[in-house]
């Protein structure tokens, strides 16, 4: 069907006029296109990764090297989804300093003593927008979860080539994502609460497939 702009136009789910890169707390949910569950699987109530979940994991920490205007708090990777709480601390801070997926088995040593498969310079294109989205100022939430869209579905594609991962049909994640802005005390505990018990909870879960 050709495309109709009556038809087939997109509501924005951000709040109308708010200044996303402004200092606050976040919920995040991020789910892959159509709910395919890829990241592992929920066993006695416990979230067991598989390796595509340890790279959704590997990524999302690296964001704390990316930008220094937030902290992580909160976070799960379920088969299909993510939930996390960030925090944007202020509205400078961007780094700027790309950790590169991999083609090869060059590891290199993150500033959290972690160590993580990178790529020699130039041999994979990361970052750019690819999946659709306005971009924005580059401390801005929605910024921040298109970079870490676009690294994780760059090297989910390396691992259905090399190492026979699952595949997607045509994008990794849904073309937007949930948030929600929390505002006190009580409701940044609900929600971390959520969060931890999240796997416990999975098959009465609005995304359980």
């Amino acid at each position: 069907m050709k495309y109709n702009p009556e038809i087939h136009h997109r509501r924005s789910i951000r709040l109308k006029g708010y200044d996303y890169s402004q200092a606050g707390l976040y919920f995040v949910t991020i789910c892959t296109q159509n709910r395919l569950c890829l990241f592992g699987e929920i066993e006695n109530g416990e979230m067991i990764l598989n390796d595509p979940g340890i790279m959704i994991d590997k990524w999302w920490n690296e964001l704390k090297h990316k930008y220094r205007n937030i902290e992580l708090d909160e976070q799960i990777i379920m088969p299909n989804h993510f939930h996390s709480i960030i925090q944007i601390i202020n509205e400078t801070g961007f780094v700027g300093a790309d950790l590169r997926v991999c083609p090869d088995d060059t590891w290199q040593t993150s500033k959290t003593g972690q160590s993580h498969r990178i790529a020699p310079t130039g041999t994979e294109k990361l970052g750019e927008c690819s999946l659709g989205e306005h971009i924005g100022s580059p401390n801005e939430l929605n910024a921040i979860i298109q970079w870490f869209k676009t690294m994780t579905t760059n090297e989910y594609i390396w691992g259905v080539k090399n190492n026979g991962w699952s595949r997607f049909n045509k994008k990794l994640w849904q073309r937007n994502y949930y948030e929600r802005i929390i505002r006190d005390e009580k409701s940044c505990y609900q929600i971390s609460e959520y969060i931890q018990t999240n796997p416990l909870k999975w098959q009465d879960d609005k995304y359980y497939v």
